[in-house]
């Protein structure tokens, strides 16, 4: 694998941080008075001209500063040089219900993978005006200050967030059954709509955890930065490296780490023995 100097990172991060703020200008521009919300296929899976203005404001600053190196785009797909061990996954507004809806949680995501690693991560909140940034060996901050994952060691005394994908109406494996199993043995559990966010608050302490599935690379490659940069743990919901192309990942402050994969995976199991059941029924009720 790669490894970039710490001097070739702060700069790859400085672009980064570059461009989320450039997006971030063009989201406030927009905000009260969008036209043109338009559905990408699945119900609920919206995108705006906000969307389109703010990557193209995201590819103009990658392409002056790194024109080599592909990027992989929400609403673009992948661009440029593929065979680059370089790869910017990119969310130009990450929360686009939400923004659609007037109501103010979202963020512009960009993110660096080397050789498939993510490693250079920056997240701007447009409307608390908050700059995550991160790179690896380089820390984490909030607004240029360092930030750190929670010390809460209790699953029972955590506070946890998590969502669900556009495909939930279509497959049993749609986080529910996860979400109210962990709402009871939590302090609670919360839904905000941005995958980037959720994981920015997870590497500042706001959140103890988080989990999710049905995630695409350019919703988490930020933040995953962010909060191994700041002290936590990132894997899949068995605790083995998260494969990014999987859509799942668990990160959390690493203190309730095993006990959250722990909980994940009996919910897990317990579906699939109901799936098999309800086989098993439908086959003696039909026997040949």
């Amino acid at each position: 694998m790669s490894h970039p100097s710490p001097e070739q990172l702060q700069i790859f991060l400085d672009v980064a941080t570059e461009a989320v703020l450039a997006a971030g200008v063009i989201l406030q521009d927009y905000w009260g008075h969008l036209e043109g919300i338009e559905e990408k296929g699945r119900p609920g899976d919206l995108v705006t001209k906000a969307d389109k203005a703010a990557e193209t404001a995201i590819l103009q600053v990658l392409r002056r500063h790194v024109p080599d190196h592909p990027i992989l785009a929400e609403e673009s797909g992948q661009l440029d040089n593929t065979a680059s061990e370089y790869l910017w996954a990119i969310d130009p507004l990450d929360g686009t219900t939400n923004y659609a809806h007037q109501y103010p949680v979202a963020a512009v995501s960009v993110g660096l993978l080397i050789e498939g690693v993510p490693q250079v991560g920056a997240i701007f909140d447009p409307f608390r005006q908050e700059l995550f940034r991160a790179a690896t060996g380089l820390g984490a901050t909030r607004d240029r200050r360092p930030i750190q994952v929670s010390k809460t060691a209790e699953l029972s005394k955590s506070l946890l967030v998590s969502g669900f994908a556009y495909d939930r109406r279509e497959t049993s494996d749609n986080n529910y059954a996860e979400f109210c199993h962990l709402t009871h043995l939590t302090q609670g559990v919360r839904r905000s709509g941005s995958a980037a966010l959720d994981l920015a608050y997870v590497a500042c302490g706001r959140f103890d955890g988080y989990w999710e599935r049905g995630l695409s690379p350019w919703d988490m490659a930020a933040g995953i930065v962010l909060v191994r940069e700041a002290g936590g743990q990132v894997t899949a919901y068995d605790q083995s490296p998260v494969v990014i192309p999987s859509g799942r990942i668990l990160a959390t402050n690493q203190q309730i780490h095993s006990a959250l994969s722990n909980e994940l995976l009996q919910v897990s199991a317990a579906s699939a023995a109901r799936s098999d059941n309800n086989v098993l029924s439908q086959d003696a009720s039909h026997p040949s």
